[in-house]
């Protein structure tokens, strides 16, 4: 048992805060968005089994095709692609019969949707209705959705040209320490208490748990750590291609050696926070709000 002299509406022996988002990331890490949305009745988004059949019968349209990533994609590897036109291209991409007659029926959908903000999108059918970014190298997902039962939170790297749908969050050409942050025990525990949940499981949000997680002023040698931790746990996954998250992260059945890896993680970063590894979550979640009250003090004086 432990005696505490507050304890705040997380449940936690800390100072009574309510942690408020932030609509945009400081300038300390990566600029975390939302994915992009199609609004388009399915029109721009390919099976397998469609691409497949697309680009057998018109190989040019290989060009406007690219991965297409959300939760489910990332997490259980499934496979689904999406038709990405830039407004440059879209005179030579309607030349391929089917993908015109799908920017048609994209038109049509969003011509006549009752919602008022979908309908100026029917100016430009080739392209998703909202687009946040695209990578110019590097894109990191993080899903919306994940299992509460994984004792890590899935993020990973995509491959080049891929697309985030709107069922997931993304950090574009950040420096790969970004990613030992969001995988560590820490930013777990941080997120299960600020955000909200569906139904069990954990509900990502960028707003609440990226922008808001308080993170210690790192120094050249600390992101060079992290960057090396990350990629231990690249590299740990790597080792069981093509095993998914899904299969990786199940907690009875995590390798030794991305378990290694994540711990080796969560070694470095605690380290940075308080010069020894914490003794469970509830330390960690003292820290994180003491660490939250004084930046947001210091920000509103």
């Amino acid at each position: 048992m432990k005696e505490a002299e507050n304890i705040n509406a997380y449940l936690v022996a800390a100072p009574t805060v309510i942690v408020d988002g932030k609509s945009r990331s400081p300038s300390d890490r990566g600029y975390m968005v939302w994915g992009n949305k199609p609004t388009d009745d399915g029109n721009l988004v390919l099976s397998s089994d469609e691409r497949q059949e697309l680009v057998l019968t018109y190989p040019n349209a290989e060009q406007f095709i690219r991965r297409y990533y959300g939760a489910a994609e990332f997490i259980r590897g499934l496979e689904r692609y999406c038709i990405w036109i830039e407004d440059d291209e879209r005179t030579i991409a309607e030349e391929i019969r089917p993908i015109r007659e799908r920017i048609q029926k994209v038109r049509e959908f969003r011509s006549n949707s009752k919602a008022a903000e979908t309908r100026p999108a029917a100016a430009f059918p080739h392209r998703f209705r909202q687009i946040q970014s695209v990578a110019e190298r590097i894109t990191y997902i993080v899903p919306q959705v994940s299992s509460e039962s994984r004792d890590y939170l899935p993020i990973g790297l995509l491959p080049e040209r891929s697309i985030v749908s709107n069922l997931a969050f993304a950090l574009y050409d950040a420096p790969l320490w970004n990613m030992a942050l969001i995988a560590s025990r820490l930013h777990l525990v941080w997120i299960a208490t600020v955000c909200g949940k569906m139904k069990t499981d954990f509900r990502y949000s960028n707003t609440m748990g990226w922008n808001t997680f308080p993170i210690p002023k790192l120094t050249e040698k600390n992101r060079t750590d992290l960057t090396a931790a990350a990629e231990g746990i690249l590299l740990a996954r790597e080792a069981h291609f093509p095993a998914t998250i899904a299969d990786l992260y199940d907690p009875e059945k995590m390798p030794a050696n991305l378990r290694a890896a994540h711990d080796h993680n969560d070694e470095v970063l605690e380290r940075i926070y308080i010069g020894r590894r914490f003794r469970n979550d509830t330390e960690r979640l003292e820290k994180l709000f003491e660490m939250y009250t004084k930046m947001t003090t210091k920000v509103s004086v």
